[in-house]
This record gives structure tokens, sequence and C-alpha cells, in this order.
């Protein structure tokens, strides 16, 4: 069955990403609807000088942003996608004979390959980071913990995989990354709090095991120096997430 897709994007202050996420979908997107929390850059100039349906909507999680976009998409079938990722040739080709003939499933994962500070990783637990983006959107939701949301398709509905890689342009310098995790802790640990212990014994041993896992046995050493950071900085994450659990059932 031949379909159209509307592309979804939520952003916040993305005038570095969004003009390559919005050139990337051009030749497969029949609607780009852009759900925008009231940036304060360049973010909508950019994007209204696109042929796009530009929304503002107060940010209250991501699950809940992404669920509000995707109920604003004109189309059945949804193309979800974030401002800091662009779809390689390889991906556009996949949907392009999807949207020929759609079959029946609830949607189709892709493959996500992320970039960071000019560097492809390929190993550290990041690749292949699956994500089922492209869906009819009412077969599923947006669900999981925020900030990490993940679409469930409904319980009888099936899924795939397209070729081609999701390129993630994530981080451009160490500090944003340290940024980043600073922000998504917090919201981890308010999320969590009741549900992981912020043991000492947590706080010491997980984040060893995090590095461990991810440098050795997921083969971040092959992706080099930067395979190093990434795997340190993921096992900082961790020691950062249950210590601040820690602190808010301590302040219980």
């Amino acid at each position: 069955m031949k379909v159209k897709i509307s592309v979804v994007i939520i952003t916040l202050n993305e005038e570095r990403d969004i003009k390559r996420c919005l050139d990337s979908v051009q030749s497969i997107a029949d609607e780009i609807v852009v759900v925008d929390s009231f940036s304060t850059d360049k973010t909508k100039e950019i994007c209204e000088s696109y042929s796009v349906k530009f929304i503002e909507n107060r940010f209250e999680g991501h699950i809940q942003q992404k669920n509000f976009a995707k109920n604003q998409a004109k189309y059945d079938y949804v193309l979800s996608l974030d401002a800091d990722e662009a779809l390689s040739e390889e991906l556009i080709a996949s949907i392009i004979t999807v949207k020929q003939n759609w079959e029946n499933v609830g949607g189709y994962y892709v493959s996500r390959l992320t970039n960071y500070c000019d560097k492809w990783i390929k190993h550290c637990g990041w690749y292949p980071d699956t994500k089922l983006r492209l869906f009819k959107k009412n077969h599923g939701q947006w669900a999981g913990t925020n900030p990490h949301d993940r679409y469930e398709v409904n319980n009888d509905k099936q899924t795939k995989m397209l070729n081609g890689d999701l390129l993630h342009y994530s981080y451009y310098s160490i500090r944003q990354h340290i940024d980043q995790v600073n922000y998504f802790t917090d919201i981890l640990a308010k999320e969590q709090y009741n549900t992981k212990k912020g043991s000492i014994l947590s706080i010491i041993i997980k984040p060893f095991i995090k590095f461990i896992k991810d440098y050795w046995i997921k083969l971040g050493f092959l992706d080099g120096y930067y395979g190093f950071v990434v795997c340190s900085i993921s096992s900082f994450a961790t020691f950062i997430k249950y210590a601040k659990i820690r602190q808010i059932q301590k302040s219980k």
C-alpha cells in the first residue's frame, strides 16, 4: 500500500542542527511538523524558511512532547526525528521503498550511528542503537522513562528493520557531553529514586561495571581515544545518577 509520511521533529534551541535535519528529509516528507519548546535562538526562523508546520508547545517531558507532536501529524504514517539527527542516503532509499509498499507492520526500526566530536562511534554500546522511528501513529505511543523515551507499538503489531543509518550528531565537545550528563541525571534521579537504591555499594560498583561492559565487552577500545572518553563519561554518568538518587532519598 502506497502511503504518505509526516516527518515530526521536536526542538529547543536547535539552530546548529535543524537545517541539516530538514534538508535530509526533503525527498521523503509529505509534511514536516516541528514542535518547538519556545526556542530563544534562530530555530523558528530557520524552520519557517522551509515549508513546515511550526507549533510551539510547553515542554513537560520528552515522552509527553513526542506524543503531542505525533498527534499533530496530518498523515497516519509518521517519521519521528530529533533535531540533531539526519537520514543517510541508504536510509532515504529504504524509506522511499517503504512509502511505495507499506507492509502490514506497526512500524520500522532504524540503526542510529552517533557522531561524537567528529568521530563516528561504532562500539561502546552506542551502535547499532536501534530505534523505532517510522510508524503508523494510531498503532502505538511514546513510553519509557524520561529522558530515555522509546516508541512502543501495540502488542499485535509486527515491526521490521530498515537498511541504512540514522545519523546522530550528538556532541561537538566533551564539555557539552558532561553538561548533558548533568541535565539527564537530574531527570533520571527524580524519576528513579523510588525504584533504585542509592546505596554506597551502588555508587561504587555500578560505574565500574558500566565501564568494563562498554569499553571491553562492547569493544569501546576499538573507537580509539574518543571510545575511551565516551566509556569514561558513561561510567561517570552512572556514578552521578546514583549519587543524586542517594541525595534525594536522604532528603526524603
